[in-house]
């Protein structure tokens, strides 16, 4: 199956397979399926609109949202969703780097890593990559070559350049949202602001979120600003927080008035993760460390000149994968990182999320490939389309259709249809429980009211 322009693809609760629609050319404002598509739930030719699709995805994704274990995965399709509601363009993607030093073959070798990833071609991720094992290797050699040494130096420059130059750009996209005009800028927020509290609203008796995320950038962070969402990452410390391996655990709790045993979460509480870190994330010596970088500032160096950052560079950003002192720094804090992604996810009772993920990340996709091993686990999938082929190809490639979900294409991928219609609402969900429940005891499903009844009659069991 692939997934075409102007085409939708939706697979929830009970449907054996995914369902292929898109716009109708008879109804404006409509879908139909498209042509040789069968639906257990529809008729052949007929036109349905968002009541419809709401019918079958908001309550599929409220009782998901409420398992005992959700973690919520965000790719870059989020950023671009908000900088296009703010902007009403797209924001900047990662371009390549241009090397001076070894050009060739760090080329060759970013063609073949991303080959191995199942990509047609590299991005600034596999060149940096290529580009610090370079250089590592020069290093080493340049103990018994000084002609190595030189370059290294050069590749080192050029590579610092290069990083600095990224992470301005990325400081850009947050500019351009924050210098938005203030009614775009508020709606874009609005919209952030009710997507993470839609899976932030979580009962005291059930497990934290986990937010996971492949950004740099700190959009998630300024939207739980404005939310009043409490993050809990491993960082600890106010003026610059350090990264702790012992502070997964920490949350907060609170106790009931009146009510004995153990204490209950309190609500507006999630725990996030940067799996790729971030642009205000630097390493001073032996530590990792979060320095302040204001949302939508114009350059990162400018706020690196500080001596509790240790004479910091663009080129210590821990910015994944970059080489931070030495190899086994680089090491560090990402194995802590994806060691809490995978424990979050491979376990039963969970559902995990993504939104905007290309799955364009092994080392990601292998984690939710174990995770779909579990038989209680599911797997819930939103994306604006599929450009690199990848989440169709790994939804065949895993078999396990049963634990998956989908919701891709333009409108069902889309952040504002998603807020308006598909996501629950961002608030714990006990009233509309309740009432069910009383509608239930009143007039239960066997035996209906009559019409001339009065609805505040109590049917007899």
């Amino acid at each position: 199956m692939k997934l075409n322009a102007g085409e939708h693809i939706l697979k929830t609760r009970e449907d054996p397979f995914p369902i292929k629609f898109a716009s109708s050319n008879v109804t404006p404002g409509e879908f139909q399926l498209v042509e040789d598509e069968k639906c257990s739930w529809l008729r052949k030719g007929q036109t349905f609109g968002v009541e419809t699709l709401r019918t079958r995805i908001e309550p599929w994704l409220t009782a998901l949202f409420q398992s005992e274990h959700l973690a919520l995965l965000v790719g870059s399709g989020l950023s671009q969703a908000i900088h296009w509601i703010a902007k009403k363009n797209p924001m900047q993607g990662m371009g390549e780097i241009k090397f001076e030093s070894f050009s060739e073959e760090i080329a060759k070798a970013v063609l073949s890593s991303a080959a191995a990833a199942g990509r047609s071609h590299g991005n600034f991720e596999d060149q940096i990559r290529v580009a610090n094992e370079l250089l590592r290797g020069l290093d080493i050699l340049s103990n018994t070559d000084s002609s190595k040494k030189e370059q290294a130096n050069l590749l080192r420059q050029e590579l610092e350049t290069a990083i600095a130059t990224f992470a301005n750009g990325v400081l850009l996209g947050e500019l351009s949202i924050a210098s938005a005009e203030s009614e775009s800028r508020e709606e874009a927020f609005n919209y952030l602001v009710s997507f993470l509290m839609s899976f932030a609203s979580r009962t005291g008796t059930r497990d934290r979120l986990q937010v996971f995320t492949t950004n740099y950038d700190r959009i998630i962070e300024a939207g739980a600003d404005l939310a009043g969402l409490h993050l809990i990452d491993r960082f600890v410390g106010q003026l610059t927080p350090i990264f702790r391996s012992s502070r997964l655990d920490i949350d907060m709790h609170y106790n009931p008035p009146g009510i004995r045993g153990e204490p209950r979460f309190l609500e507006g509480v999630a725990k996030f993760t940067k799996l790729h870190g971030s642009l205000d994330w630097i390493s001073t010596g032996r530590h990792i460390r979060r320095f302040g970088l204001p949302f939508g500032a114009k350059s990162v160096s400018t706020f690196l000149d500080s001596p509790t950052l240790d004479g910091a560079t663009p080129m210590r950003l821990m910015i994944y994968p970059n080489s931070a002192k030495d190899w086994e720094t680089t090491l560090y804090p990402y194995v802590d990182l994806f060691r809490d992604f995978a424990a979050a996810c491979c376990r039963p009772n969970s559902t995990l999320v993504t939104f905007g993920y290309s799955f364009g990340d092994d080392h990601i996709n292998r984690v939710i490939e174990d995770m779909l091993t579990i038989p209680s686990a599911h797997l819930v999938i939103i994306a604006h389309g599929d450009p690199l082929g990848r989440i169709l190809e790994i939804y065949e490639k895993i078999g396990r259709y049963a634990q998956v979900s989908l919701l891709l294409g333009s409108h069902l991928g889309d952040l504002t249809a998603l807020v308006d219609n598909y996501l629950p609402k961002p608030a714990i969900d006990r009233t509309t429980m309740r009432m069910s429940e009383l509608l239930k005891s009143r007039w239960s499903t066997s035996e209906r009211p009559s019409a001339d009844s009065s609805p505040l009659e109590e049917t007899e069991p």
